[in-house]
């Protein structure tokens, strides 16, 4: 159940302000921001992680014809270097603002050529010579596999997206690699062209930067771009685009899944080194050893780690590997929290849409549920509901075992993992069976890990959510619980409830008459469905529920007005006004390809950058209706997995 199975920052608004305000100014206090062009870049990825020998080098890929870098099995290799394709009569249909703070990028560059260009993919801006030097800063196409819906599908890869370079905001220290998507074939295409629809692209440029917004961990969207004499065939044929798009890193479950699959222990090394040296920041940053699996060493600010835990012993079990993937296990466990508080599904959680980083990736028939129904899934091809809302926290589980299995070898091998002879010719046999049982314990322990993360997290968000300030072990049950089951009985909206329940002062709720009269504040326009029983009794289970709140708002804040206007402000400022729902986007996308309207895309975005917002100052009455109810007969919508 999804009780079983199943927070965003309390203070989402204050830190998103702190945010923005780091982005913006430099230690001296001036604005530190880039050309476009001037951007600081790096290559990491490229310089440390094994090519594609077919094309080991830029200047070899670069005098390839870029349709001989078409798709073919890529062995040994964690990337190719391939140029994007261009497009004809490119245009620029959308930047995101936050997305230009977080890259430190000057707003004024995005009024130039090479801004559009290099977005849409028609020039590489990292190319100062041709043939380009051996180290220079190339783009190139990750190469990965992935178990689809269960069943190994072998190399997948990046079949549209080509990274150009990667870049560090010199503000906040983060490094993010910049990625174009729907940018033309690779080596990872398969039978696909490369492409993107302009109705995908959409999609998930304003659902990237929304789920941000939310404080959601996320991969973002830097701007989409129309590619009009671009006709892409799916379902039907259609506009196609490109979404320049950026992340700590693009590496996900799927990447370590082909290497294990091929055999190749070298690759999964490097990779693993990688991760903790380049993406994480260093093997001493990672949590230190679990002590005796006490909660609190769960919880406890990382410490210093000794020279032994990083090695690791027979005695402990833990070596560097095992603490790396302890890393990548809690922040799945954490991410797939935000998405149960928020009620956000993936649609598809296949391991090669399975962050290392513990984002939101990759974005194919995502939703935000309407009606709070958990067994609901976005995807209409997903008739066994295996990605379904109540089952994301157990198939983020899932995948996170096969990435065990990838890492068996490195965390079973304990103190040995350094060895010469181990790290050159892999297990002797007679140590193969103790190996294997470390490993699979070491897999036990962080699935409990997972789920006390997972349910820590949720459990926090929640609170926020409703209001409170502390989390009483009854809270679960008596709230949590119990309003999950009342939503889903009346078929109430989910994220509605929560917004509508931050206005709700002491004297309204003080009385069951007064309790069952707000109640109908929850309910739809057209009112209850007739799946939901009379309106005597809904308006009755939803004063009770409200009764057992207000006795613990009561318990946590003081009974003051002072403190119920700050209650006020907090519920705001974790319960969206407005997210980015089927039906708007479908609304959103209707009007941008087949109406020609810009303003729209323009508008959505600003309630997308500031969900809590009670307004906008865009448009009133569209600001209304999108944040209002969802049409009815435009609920649980579904979509396919074409993009």
């Amino acid at each position: 159940m999804l009780r079983q199975s199943l927070q965003t920052r309390s203070r989402v608004v204050s830190a998103r302000l702190a945010q923005m305000s780091s982005h913006l100014h430099t230690a001296s206090g001036a604005s530190k921001v880039f050309d476009f062009k001037d951007l600081p870049k790096t290559n990491n990825f490229t310089q440390k992680l094994p090519a594609d020998q077919l094309y080991p080098t830029p200047a070899s890929s670069h005098a390839a014809e870029r349709k001989a870098l078409g798709p073919r099995l890529v062995k040994n290799a964690a990337y190719t270097f391939v140029r994007p394709d261009p497009i004809e009569t490119p245009e620029l249909l959308a930047v995101s603002q936050a997305a230009l703070n977080d890259l430190a990028i000057d707003p004024a560059s995005v009024k130039t050529d090479e801004f559009k260009e290099t977005v849409a993919g028609n020039k590489i801006i990292t190319l100062e010579k041709e043939p380009p030097e051996d180290t220079a800063i190339y783009p190139w196409a990750q190469c990965y596999g992935g178990y689809q819906f269960g069943q190994w599908a072998g190399q997948l890869g990046d079949g549209r997206a080509i990274s150009l370079f990667e870049t560090t905001n010199p503000s906040t220290g983060v490094r993010y690699e910049v990625q174009l998507k729907g940018a033309g074939k690779t080596p990872y295409s398969r039978f696909a062209d490369g492409k993107a629809v302009l109705r995908s692209s959409i999609r998930e440029f304003v659902v990237s930067e929304s789920l941000n917004a939310l404080g959601i961990p996320t991969t973002r969207a830097l701007s989409l771009t129309l590619a009009p004499e671009s006709k892409v065939h799916r379902e039907t044929t259609e506009p196609g685009a490109v979404v320049a798009r950026f992340a700590q890193t693009w590496l996900r479950i799927g990447t370590f899944d082909l290497a294990r699959s091929r055999g190749d222990r070298v690759l999964i090394r490097k990779l693993a080194d990688y991760i903790a040296e380049d993406v994480f920041g260093g093997w001493e940053s990672l949590p230190a050893k679990l002590a005796s699996n006490e909660e609190k060493d769960i919880f406890d600010p990382k410490r210093g780690v000794s020279k032994e835990e990083l090695q690791g012993s027979d005695e402990s079990q833990e070596n560097r590997y095992t603490r790396l993937y302890r890393e990548i296990v809690r922040r799945n466990a954490k991410m797939v929290a935000y998405w149960q508080a928020y009620a956000f599904t993936n649609g598809v959680l296949n391991t090669d849409n399975t962050s290392i980083f513990g984002l939101s990736i990759d974005f194919g028939p995502f939703a935000f549920l309407d009606n709070f129904d958990p067994s609901y899934t976005p995807n209409h091809d997903d008739h066994m509901l295996r990605y379904s809302y109540k089952n994301q926290p157990t198939i983020i589980w899932w995948n996170l075992v096969r990435l065990g299995e990838a890492f068996g070898e490195l965390i079973g091998s304990g103190a040995k993992c350094d060895n010469k002879e181990f790290v050159e010719e892999g297990v002797r046999k007679e140590f193969a069976d103790e190996l294997v049982k470390r490993a699979e314990t070491l897999i036990d322990q962080a699935g409990d890990e997972f789920k006390t993360v997972f349910m820590a997290e949720y459990k926090r968000l929640m609170t926020a959510r409703l209001g409170l300030k502390t989390c009483k072990p009854s809270d679960f049950e008596e709230l949590y619980s119990e309003l999950l089951d009342t939503l889903e009985a009346l078929e109430l909206d989910f994220n509605h409830f929560f917004r509508r329940l931050g206005s709700f002062s002491y004297e309204e709720i003080d009385t069951e008459e007064k309790r069952k009269d707000v109640a109908g504040r929850f309910f739809h326009h057209e009112g209850l469905s007739g799946l939901a029983g009379n309106e005597d009794d809904a308006r009755t289970r939803i004063a009770n529920w409200l009764e057992k709140w207000r006795i613990r708002v009561v318990e946590d804040w003081p009974a003051t007005k002072e403190a119920m206007y700050e209650r006020f402000r907090d519920m705001k400022a974790v319960n969206p006004n407005f997210i980015p729902r089927s039906w708007i986007l479908d609304e959103v996308i209707e009007r941008v390809e087949k109406k020609g309207d810009r303003e729209i895309l323009d508008g959505i975005m600003k309630m997308a950058l500031d969900p809590f917002n009670d307004e906008w100052g865009w448009n009133k009455e569209e600001e209304e209706r999108f944040c209002g109810d969802v049409p009815k007969y435009q609920r649980a919508m579904q979509c396919s997995c074409s993009s």
